[in-house]
């Protein structure tokens, strides 16, 4: 009997653990497991202030596939730009309140998947990819596989490639391409008229997100260092021009920042190419 009190004793303890994590409500509670000074602790619950902004993000991506099926491009493009806004700042958020978490990470790969993957997707099919048929079914279906694959990717490499660069080009980036497209010409020249030329982007573009092009990031920049005047005069002549000219500012930058990585590895090939032959010849 004292054998047996002591065993159900000595379980106890893990059966209230077990029912504490449910929680008081039918839905449970989220219990991570993280690593402090070298030992693992457990802490119950959610950052609130950096899932908000990532809940933000992903309320923009749902709004903009509402907007998109009613006809409201504009409203849609614009959404999932206010979507990269809030995307961008969560991350930072959780840094610098040192609010960071796997939860996190995961919830905010998941949003990123939403807002920047099937929304861009859907947007542009609703606006010309539908009058292909198949092939605007084909073409939107590659962007989200390739968004899918290259979020899934990125997970998979953190930590391990270097934070200066991005292998192959972000999703906020890819779906800024997307919806300025929309954006720019969803009232201007019949539609049918520009589908095959969005089929094409839109699939160009998904395949950049899955490329081995090597993206700038911007985080090795140095907001709090000087920099020379004549550079704080271009930064306003561009300011200038994108009050002027919104949205056709916002494609020509998107676009310039999705060519960057191509055209820079074209130069490095040609230039290498150059170099072998010179240093062969030479040898010769």
């Amino acid at each position: 009997m004292r054998d047996g009190f002591m065993t159900q004793q000595h379980q106890d303890p893990h059966k209230q653990d077990s029912h504490d994590h449910e929680g008081p409500l039918p839905f449970g509670d989220l219990v991570e497991e993280v690593s402090e000074d070298g030992k693992k602790v457990r802490h119950r619950g959610v950052y609130l202030l950096p899932n908000l902004f990532t809940t933000g993000a992903l309320f923009c991506g749902f709004y903009a596939i509402v907007s998109a099926m009613n006809g409201n491009f504009v409203q849609a493009a614009i959404a999932i730009f206010l979507a990269m806004l809030l995307d961008g700042m969560d991350g930072r958020v959780a840094r610098l309140t040192n609010t960071q978490s796997a939860f996190g990470e995961q919830y905010d790969s998941l949003a990123d998947m939403v807002s920047f993957g099937v929304a861009p997707a859907l947007v542009v099919f609703s606006w010309a990819l539908h009058d292909l048929g198949r092939w605007g079914w084909a073409a939107a279906f590659i962007y989200t596989a390739c968004a899918a694959l290259r979020l899934a990717r990125f997970n998979t490499q953190i930590g391990v490639v270097d934070k200066k660069y991005f292998i192959g080009l972000a999703s906020p980036a890819a779906a800024s391409i997307v919806a300025a497209m929309v954006w720019v010409w969803h009232d201007g020249k019949p539609v049918d008229e520009w589908a095959i030329l969005a089929a094409l982007a839109t699939t160009l573009t998904g395949l950049l997100m899955v490329s081995n092009f090597r993206y700038t990031s911007f985080k090795s920049v140095d907001f709090r260092g000087r920099v020379p005047f004549g550079f704080m005069l271009f930064v306003v002549l561009v300011f200038a021009l994108l009050i002027i000219y919104q949205q056709q500012g916002l494609l020509v930058l998107a676009v310039i920042y999705g060519l960057s990585a191509p055209v820079a590895w074209l130069y490095q090939s040609i230039f290498y190419r150059k170099s072998a032959a010179k240093s062969s010849g030479s040898t010769d």
